[in-house]
């Protein structure tokens, strides 16, 4: 998401709460095609290292772009959208995960291994 300049990510531990995934990634956008163009590069980069969505749901309005990856489910909103819903409420007692600053879009390519554990729940 960080190289699409996307605003305000969070990613949310929610295994102990929820079963449909272990954690949210949520992110804020300023336009509609920004909001995709974020979403496809999330979609691109894991493709890249063999995980590919299970689901893909939202692109044709670009409002809000929901990506599952299994375990892993990415929120990408147009800000105002993000605003009106605003998961974070929803999911307030989900554990916050820090994103160290000194993350960068050039840094940012995910951990295979990492994606793998995080992906590797399978839709029954």
């Amino acid at each position: 998401m960080l190289d699409k300049k996307a605003l305000d990510v969070q990613v949310l531990h929610v295994a102990p709460l929820t079963s449909i995934a272990n954690y949210l990634v949520i992110g804020s956008a300023e336009s509609d095609r920004q909001t995709r163009a974020i979403a496809d590069s999330v979609t691109e980069t894991l493709s890249r290292v063999g995980q590919r969505p299970l689901s893909l749901e939202g692109t044709t309005s670009g409002q809000w772009v929901l990506i599952d990856f299994g375990d892993v489910v990415a929120h990408v909103f147009r800000h105002d959208t993000r605003s009106h819903y605003a998961l974070e409420r929803l999911w307030s007692d989900a554990k916050s995960i820090p994103i160290p600053d000194n993350v960068s879009a050039s840094t940012a390519t995910p951990n295979r291994r990492v994606i793998q554990k995080a992906t590797s729940r399978k839709m029954v």
